[in-house]
């Protein structure tokens, strides 16, 4: 099988390193428990593999070709961006008001459990969680689905089966983001000790929530 690995390895590369909807994901899950990032960086690379099978079989070519298909497409994943931005402002709000009521100077002087602390959901429930928001983030991106009709045949041999090549490619570029994203999630954990910090964490659950939704907006408003 003769395709243009070197090409092929560079996009992805630059696909996965420039910041995006699984990005956003992966690293707020992360930040939360290592495991949960792990669990939604899978998700995001288990909703790769739907849009390579839809590819394989011409699906996502048919949606492509089918305004109506892919608008709502783009509009349920910007619809859940939007959602998990939501969740976030009103985790930061709750907690402000739960800060409030304990007073801002002592909330700052104690950490609190943390994530890992007593009162955290069960290990089973928060894989569950970072699975089906990793998974339906990169599911409902229509932009992963047209990267495996549109860029990915750029690097095939016409005169070998595309099927075969289409799986191999889109194989590896699923095994190059387990390694992106694991090692991602790796780093973001070092910055669950700063986030345990009541006012840390307020920042980042307003940050994180707006970037969702701004990204949700901006998804939705392309033509």
């Amino acid at each position: 099988m003769s395709v243009d690995l070197v090409g092929f390895l560079g996009v992805v590369l630059v696909a996965y390193v420039v910041p995006g909807p699984d990005f956003l994901v992966v690293l707020r899950a992360a930040t939360e428990h290592a495991s949960k990032g792990r669990a939604a960086a899978l998700g995001a690379q288990a909703g790769l593999c739907v849009h390579m099978l839809a590819a394989a079989t011409g699906l996502s070519l048919i949606a492509a070709r089918s305004p109506t298909a892919y608008d709502a497409i783009k509009l349920l994943g910007a619809a859940y961006l939007v959602y998990l931005g939501v969740r976030a402002l009103l985790a930061a709000r709750r907690a402000a008001r739960e800060r409030s009521a304990r007073g801002w100077a002592s909330s700052d002087l104690q950490d609190g459990p943390g994530p890992d602390g007593p009162n955290e959901v069960g290990a089973r429930s928060r894989w569950r969680s970072g699975f089906t928001q990793g998974f339906l983030t990169n599911v409902l991106n229509p932009k992963a689905a047209l990267f495996f009709i549109s860029i990915l045949p750029q690097f095939v041999n016409g005169d070998r089966s595309m099927t075969r090549q289409i799986f191999f490619l889109g194989s590896l570029d699923i095994l190059i983001g387990i390694v992106y994203w694991f090692a991602l999630v790796a780093l973001a954990t070092r910055l669950r000790t700063l986030l345990a910090r009541p006012r840390f964490r307020h920042r980042w659950e307003l940050t994180t929530g707006w970037l969702f939704i701004g990204i949700g907006i901006g998804i939705a408003a392309i033509a």
